[in-house]
C-alpha cells in the first residue's frame, strides 16, 4: 500500500506507521528497513506503553487467541488511535479485492477507512507483481509463512510452527516458555488441542503432508506463484481469518 500510494498519488503528504509489539520476526524488521530505503520514507514505529509481557500479566497469563485478541487491542489498535489522536485522518487499508475481510475499521469518527486495492479490483497476483517490479519484493518469511505478525501468532498453521522451530529455534523456545511458565500451574497452548512440543514431535508427518499438498497444488495450477500456492495450502489446514490489524 505504501508503494502503490506513492506511485498513484505522489502529491499526497502521507504518514506511514507500524505497530511494533517487539515480538516480531527478524524478517519483518528487515522488510520495514527495505521499504524505507527503497521508497525514501520514514515509518513510524508505534509501540504500546508496555510490552507483551506486561499485558500478559494483566490478563492473568491467558495467552491471546482467536477468541481473546487482547494483543490486537492493547498493542495495535490503541497505539494507532493514540498516534492519530483527534486529527482528521484517512486510513489507507491494503485489503485486496480477492480477500473476504474488511480489516481494522476505527470506531472513531475522525478516522475514515479507504480501500484502494478493492476499489481498483487488485488481487494478490497484482500486488506480487507490483512488489517484484519495484525491487522491494516479498518478505523473506514468505518462504515458509503466509503472513506477518508476532512470531508466536496463534493464527499460525502447524507447518508454520514447525518451520519457526527450523528457522528461529530461539523464538520457538520462547513460545514454548509462554505455554509452560504459569505461577498457578495452569496450562495454556497456542494451538488448540496440543502443546508446541507435542506438535513438534509430529514434525516429519507435518512436513511430509505439506510437501504433498504443495506438489498437488502446483500440478493443478502450474503457473501459480509459490507464495500463492503456499497460502492456498495453509488455508486448507486452517481457514481462520488472520489478525486483521496485524497483517503486513
Amino acid at each position: 500500500m505504501a508503494l502503490y500510494s506513492r506511485q498513484q498519488h505522489p502529491e499526497l503528504d502521507l504518514e506511514y506507521f507500524f505497530c511494533d509489539t517487539h515480538k516480531e520476526l527478524p524478517e519483518t524488521y528487515d522488510y520495514l528497513d527495505r521499504i524505507e530505503a527503497r521508497l525514501g520514507i520514514k515509518i513510524h514505529r508505534l509501540s504500546a506503553n508496555r510490552g507483551f509481557d506486561h499485558w500478559l500479566e494483566v490478563h492473568g497469563g491467558l495467552l491471546p487467541s482467536p477468541q481473546m485478541r487482547w494483543c490486537t487491542i492493547m498493542m495495535k489498535i490503541k497505539p494507532l488511535e493514540a498516534f492519530i489522536g483527534d486529527d482528521e485522518a484517512i486510513s489507507y487499508i491494503g485489503i485486496r479485492a480477492d480477500e473476504n475481510r474488511s480489516g481494522y475499521i476505527s470506531t472513531k469518527p475522525n478516522i475514515k477507512p479507504v480501500f484502494p486495492f478493492k476499489e481498483q479490483g487488485l488481487v494478490k497476483a497484482d500486488i506480487i507483481r507490483l512488489l517484484e517490479e519495484s525491487g522491494i519484493g516479498l518478505p523473506d518469511y514468505y518462504r515458509w509463512r503466509s503472513r506477518s505478525g508476532c512470531f508466536f501468532c496463534f493464527f499460525q498453521r502447524k507447518y508454520e510452527w514447525v518451520m519457526l522451530a527450523e528457522e528461529h529455534p530461539d523464538l520457538f523456545q520462547q513460545a514454548v516458555n509462554y505455554e509452560q511458565n504459569h505461577k498457578d500451574g495452569r496450562t495454556y497452548t497456542w494451538t488448540q488441542g496440543e502443546t508446541l512440543l507435542e506438535l513438534l514431535a509430529r514434525k516429519e508427518e507435518i512436513i511430509t503432508n505439506h510437501h504433498k499438498a504443495i506438489a498437488r497444488e502446483q500440478k493443478n495450477t502450474p503457473n501459480r506463484p509459490l507464495a500463492e500456492a503456499l497460502e492456498a495450502i495453509l488455508d486448507e489446514e486452517n481457514d481462520d481469518l488472520p489478525c486483521l490489524a496485524c497483517h503486513l
